[in-house]
């Protein structure tokens, strides 16, 4: 589950295709949960946690228990955007992402999403595991 010790950096660049946008070539809003899914997971590889070992072996997912997100600015056809991606909050069962979506200096999209830890079969809350807490708190401070 964990392979390495935290400190990911960095953000994820995406490229917008036609496929992410509307018939006016602007990124549809339901979009960026996708970028933003895509940054977390990326976050977390970063620190070593790989999601599927998670499942198989402790039985741990995350899901999304809950998702605010403030648009500020159109992304649109072939521009790159960067997702910044950092834990504000961590629990004993849920974890706060901010997440923030940039085009250049320019801030498209901000978001606050909760993410819950649950039992990979009977999908309850279930708490993070104290290696995984540990990893996690490193990343934080």
């Amino acid at each position: 589950m964990i392979t390495k010790t935290p400190n990911p950096s960095g953000a994820l660049a995406i490229r917008v295709y036609y496929e992410d946008t509307d018939t006016g070539g602007v990124v549809y809003y339901a979009n960026y949960l996708k970028f933003f899914e895509r940054g977390r997971t990326e976050w977390l590889r970063a620190l070593g946690v790989d999601q599927r070992e998670l499942a198989a072996q402790e039985q741990m997912m995350f899901v999304v228990r809950h998702a605010d997100i403030a648009y500020r600015q159109a992304a649109r056809l072939d521009d790159v955007i960067h997702i910044h991606t950092s834990i504000s909050r961590l629990r004993a069962s849920t974890l706060d992402f901010h997440q923030q979506a940039w085009r250049e200096d320019e801030l498209l999209a901000a978001a606050t999403v909760q993410i819950c830890t649950v039992h990979a079969r009977t999908f309850k809350p279930i708490r993070l595991s104290p290696a995984l807490r540990d990893l996690l708190n490193k990343a934080i401070h």
